[in-house]
C-alpha cells in the first residue's frame, strides 16, 4: 500500500513538474522582444481607437501608439482619409513596421467599420451559389413530371 502511495505521489510530482514547465516556456515565448528581422516586417494591428493626436501625427489602439508618417495610406469607408478623419471609438486595422527608434510606423490603416470585402462577398456567393442550385434541382423534376 505505500508503494502504491509513492509511486501515485511520485506520478503526481513529475505530471505537476512537466506542466510548470509547458506553461513558463509559453510565457517566456509572448514576452520576447522583436528581433532586427522582425522588426523590418510589416505587424498587424486591430481595435478601436483610444486616441489621436492631429499634432503629433498619431493614433493609440489600448497600449500601442502608431505613427502616421508620410508614406502611410490611410482609408475611411473606402475613401482616402487623413489623420484627422479617425475618431475615437471607431475600430481601427491595419499594418505598421517597427522603426529603428521603437517607433511604431503605419504603413496602411482603414479608419470605420469593415464594410463589403472578402467575407461578405464570399457569403453573398455562396448563397447565391445555393439558390442556383435549388432552382436547378427543381427544375429536373419539373421537366420529369411533365
Amino acid at each position: 500500500m505505500n508503494k502504491r502511495l509513492l509511486k501515485l505521489t511520485l506520478i503526481t510530482l513529475v505530471a505537476a513538474a512537466v506542466a510548470v514547465l509547458a506553461l513558463s516556456s509559453r510565457a517566456d515565448d509572448t514576452t520576447k522582444p522583436a528581433t532586427p528581422a522582425d522588426q523590418s516586417s510589416k505587424q498587424k494591428f486591430y481595435g478601436p481607437i483610444t486616441a489621436v493626436d492631429t499634432n503629433a501625427m498619431t493614433f493609440t489602439i489600448g497600449d500601442q501608439t502608431f505613427v502616421v508618417t508620410s508614406e502611410s495610406q490611410l482609408t475611411k469607408n473606402g475613401q482616402p482619409a487623413t489623420i484627422a478623419d479617425a475618431t475615437v471609438g471607431e475600430p481601427a486595422r491595419g499594418t505598421y513596421t517597427t522603426a529603428d527608434d521603437g517607433k511604431l510606423d503605419v504603413t496602411k490603416a482603414r479608419f470605420g467599420k469593415k464594410s463589403g470585402g472578402k467575407a461578405g462577398g464570399g457569403k453573398g456567393g455562396k448563397h447565391k451559389k445555393s439558390e442556383s442550385s435549388d432552382t436547378d434541382t427543381n427544375t429536373p423534376p419539373s421537366s420529369a413530371q411533365q
